[in-house]
Parts: C-alpha cells; sequence; structure tokens
C-alpha cells in the first residue's frame, strides 16, 4: 500500500458513484495534458501522472454504436446498449431513453442525463 495522497479517501469509482448519485456528470481531466478520461481512474492512463481532477462533463455526445437486447415483457422488455462518444472525448457505455431501442441510430446526437436504473442511480442519454 502505497502513503501517496492520491490514494487517500475513496476510490475514483465510489467518487464517481457519489457524483451521479447527486445529480452530477462529472468526468475526471488531466492537470497537465487537457486530456479528459472516462472510466475513473487513480492515475493518468496517458502519463501516469496523479493529476486527474473532478470536471463537470457537457453530457454531450454521439452515437457511436448501437445494439438492442432483447427480453421477454415480463422481464423489462427491449433496451439498447449504446456506446456514446463525449463532447470531452472519452467512449462510454450506457443506453439511450426516450425512444424506442430499434430507433437509435450511429451519429445520433445526444444529452446525458442522470436516471433509475432499478436501485442504482446511473449516466443515461437522450437524442438531442
Amino acid at each position: 500500500m502505497s502513503n501517496d495522497s492520491y490514494f487517500d479517501g475513496p476510490g475514483p469509482e465510489r467518487r464517481y458513484l457519489d457524483y451521479i448519485a447527486e445529480g452530477k456528470f462529472m468526468i475526471q481531466r488531466s492537470k497537465s495534458t487537457g486530456a479528459y478520461v472516462h472510466y475513473p481512474r487513480t492515475l493518468n492512463p496517458g502519463t501516469g501522472e496523479a493529476d486527474l481532477e473532478w470536471v463537470e462533463g457537457s453530457g454531450e455526445g454521439t452515437v457511436y454504436a448501437t445494439t438492442v437486447n432483447r427480453q421477454r415483457p415480463e422481464k423489462g422488455g427491449d433496451y439498447n446498449i449504446a456506446l456514446i462518444d463525449l463532447k470531452e472525448g472519452p467512449r462510454m457505455m450506457s443506453k439511450v431513453v426516450g425512444i424506442e431501442p430499434t430507433e437509435v441510430k450511429i451519429g445520433m446526437k445526444v444529452r446525458a442525463k442522470i436516471d433509475k436504473i432499478g436501485d442504482t442511480d446511473a449516466v443515461v442519454f437522450e437524442p438531442t
């Protein structure tokens, strides 16, 4: 175990989930390079530096890829799984809500929002 201060307190995933529970979509940015990082990490994956800070994400994105997961209606019905290219650069997995799963298209502009999936707060996207 390291004595470095960047290992103190809750880890980056816990912080990320806490922000979501507060209704905030936060991502990390490197202080030295300005590059954005998602999924949360302790060290910058490009440099190994412990210089990541939390910043509010714009929430803007574009669907990079999508698929439909088929389920029986009694199990919740069909839903999409989408890879979203965030305006800031990183790509994240989520889903697009507010339209039929089959209507989600590659290249579609979307905006993030915090929503419940079961009992868990999560970042999902809506078409813009």
